[in-house]
């Protein structure tokens, strides 16, 4: 989730310039008048009493039997003395430039506007990039990568999430687009890039013309599997089989398979689809979504295929996991629609005991869900993959307040819906079983050596508030009502959740949980939001967001948050990447990153001795200086020694 630009101030006062994505959605979608609140008083009233007096989570308990059992019994001098953690930790930066640690130091690996073919010319700080070369450079706004080794060859998959039309169109006044060609520059710079990148004399480069380089955008054609595919919830004039179809929106994060193909995840597709037509009357299902009129970009008055009035499905043909094939240039990338329909954070997949494959999901809005996805095939490598992502059981989380869970089946049987409903409609699914209600579940993290899975929840000032009298709820009408994972009201700060699958096999239906952190302020609180046990003045961050582990167990996060460096968040500086050893709890801050920047996504060289991080929608003068345009930007960060460093 990141913050955005768009057009200034309407008719309404409100600047949106600066508005994050969330705050789009309630702009859009206000609460609605009446709630089931009368339905779930009583559960919220009795749980304030039991979580009221709640100091904060630990990081080093197991999963137990209750909740005061959840706190950590970890010191502060064992953390210290068992940590794995190699830096020296970097205070905190309010400048515009990156910091790491002692001994470390970065280079800009590939920008906003540069090219990937040798034909191409770098960005014109002037005019941006041109109509022809929009699809040929170096997208916006990078999110989630994974790196491939195909044979002797490096390639990066990497996300554009979105653009910043004031920044990408810098010869208008104002930024949102005015003509179809326009638009198609926007859309262009938006989707995923795939690069072949080696390491020189003057370091890491991208590798102009590699046959590998390539760019996939909101025209790219594309085919939609699963049981999604051929329903008449997603045929178009343009599509009658509801087959194929053209455009990733709003890439977030990212995953790889352990056959060697990247997941890129629609996220926030609802600001794409509007209409001008005053009189269209907007379809159920559209509110769940955050579907209204209005769009970030306007592309609906120049692009029809944009307008629901004149393509009604065109939205529900977005919101997936899309597979593509770093290795072929030429291939097709596929929307697996098994994996269901939400606004997709990342997809972290790992195999099961017995060779199934297992995809955790995160839905990113205040009050959404926690998936995962089963397949019924087994992963055999070498064999046939095509189908694994289109054959299994899709899952949503339930949480205990005892410390135990369970992955409730989305099915005919379970939520009397039809397969094709349930992988378009998911979310609605995902209520009708009962699924706990989650503060924005953003990245899923999967040790490499334990058995366990972590989830960043980044944020929810809804939580456990009211408005106009009213509970707050989430876009399908359920309050968000206190419960243990999410145990705080008007969460500013976020926190990360930890389970533990049941027999040691993440196929398994039940689960053990614990927070591993929650992430806080001590200087400005004495009570939960302080934080947990293993945070303090010298490492004290909000809103977890992007999460990987390195090849040795380490859990690098990074933030997206608040970076005003006042009130609550006084003292918690620029976004920043940590990293936190889940054997001990101890947490330590490696980078900060420049001012206006989200620090998102990030992978390793194939020798570990590269840290990729991508920096995203920094302020002016990042990279390049006093004067220039301000570009999203991939680092490549190394140890001055050339060490290891994942």
């Amino acid at each position: 989730m990141s913050q955005n630009e768009i057009s200034k101030t309407d008719e309404t006062g409100i600047d949106k310039s600066q508005l994050s994505w969330d705050a789009w959605d309630e702009l859009q979608t206000p609460p609605p008048a009446e709630t089931e609140f009368d339905r779930v008083v009583a559960r919220a009233v009795s749980r304030r009493g039991f979580l009221g007096s709640m100091v904060a989570f630990g990081s080093a308990a197991a999963a137990l039997g209750t909740l005061g059992n959840l706190m950590s019994s970890t010191s502060a001098e064992a953390q210290q003395a068992a940590s794995r953690i190699p830096f020296k930790p970097v205070p905190i930066s309010t400048d515009h430039t990156i910091h790491v640690p002692e001994g470390y130091g970065w280079k800009p690996l590939a920008k906003w506007g540069q090219p990937l073919f040798s034909n191409v010319s770098d960005l014109d700080p002037a005019n941006g990039v041109s109509l022809e070369n929009s699809d040929k450079v170096f997208g916006e706004n990078t999110d989630g990568m994974e790196l491939f080794v195909i044979g002797d060859h490096q390639v990066i998959a990497i996300n554009h999430e979105y653009v910043n039309p004031d920044i990408n169109l810098p010869h208008r006044e104002k930024g949102n687009p005015q003509n179809i060609d326009e638009v198609r520059i926007l859309q262009n710079m938006q989707g995923v890039t795939v690069m072949e990148v080696a390491e020189g004399a003057d370091g890491w480069q991208i590798v102009l013309d590699s046959p590998f380089n390539r760019r996939i955008h909101h025209n790219t054609p594309m085919k939609i599997t699963g049981p999604a595919a051929g329903s008449d919830l997603i045929k178009t004039a343009a599509d009658p089989n509801g087959t194929d179809c053209l455009g990733t929106f709003n890439n977030c994060g990212a995953g790889r398979t352990p056959w060697g193909t990247y997941l890129t995840c629609e996220e926030n597709f609802n600001g794409y689809f509007g209409t001008t037509d005053a009189a269209f009357k907007m379809p159920d299902d559209y509110k769940r979504y955050g579907i209204a009129a209005e769009t970030r970009y306007a592309y609906e008055k120049f692009d029809e295929r944009f307008d629901v009035a004149k393509n009604p499905n065109e939205p529900r043909r977005a919101g997936y996991v899309v597979e593509i094939d770093p290795s072929d240039a030429k291939s097709v990338p596929v929307k697996r629609s098994a994996l269901g329909r939400i606004k997709h954070e990342n997809a972290a997949v790992v195999v099961a005991r017995d060779g199934r494959v297992v995809v955790y999901m995160g839905d990113d809005e205040r009050g959404e869900f926690l998936y995962k996805f089963v397949s019924n095939g087994i992963y055999v490598p070498g064999g046939e993959t095509s189908g694994l992502l289109d054959d299994g059981t899709l899952y949503v989380a339930k949480f205990s307040d005892e410390g135990t869970g369970e992955w409730l089946a989305l099915t005919p049987e379970t939520t009397g819906m039809k397969m094709d409903e349930i992988c378009v409609f998911t979310r609605q699914a995902a209520s009708k079983v009962g699924a706990t209600t989650m503060d924005r579940p953003e990245w899923v993290a999967i040790n490499p050596v334990a058995i366990e899975a972590y989830c960043a929840l980044t944020n929810n000032s809804y939580r456990g508030v009211s408005k106009d009298g009213k509970p707050r709820t989430n876009a399908g009408g359920e309050v968000l009502a206190l419960n243990a994972a999410n145990p705080r009201e008007k969460n500013e700060y976020g926190q990360i959740v930890r389970w533990y699958p049941e027999n040691a096999d993440h196929a398994d239906s039940k689960f053990k949980w614990d927070l591993f952190v929650m992430a806080g302020n001590p200087t400005v609180h004495k009570d939960s939001y302080a934080g947990s046990s293993n945070i303090n003045e010298g490492n004290m961050f909000n809103s977890p967001d992007g999460m990987m582990f390195d090849s040795t167990g380490l859990l690098w996060i990074q933030t997206d948050g608040e970076e005003t460096n006042e009130g609550n968040f006084a003292g918690q500086g620029n976004n920043q990447m940590l990293a936190g050893d889940p054997a001990t709890g101890r947490i330590e801050r490696f980078l900060t990153a420049p001012k206006g920047a989200e620090v998102t996504g990030q992978t390793w060289s194939a020798d570990k001795r590269t840290h990729f991080v991508g920096i995203q929608h920094p302020d002016a003068p990042f990279p390049d200086g006093e004067g220039k345009l301000p570009r999203s930007t991939v680092i490549a960060v190394k140890r001055n020694d050339n060490a290891m460093i994942g």
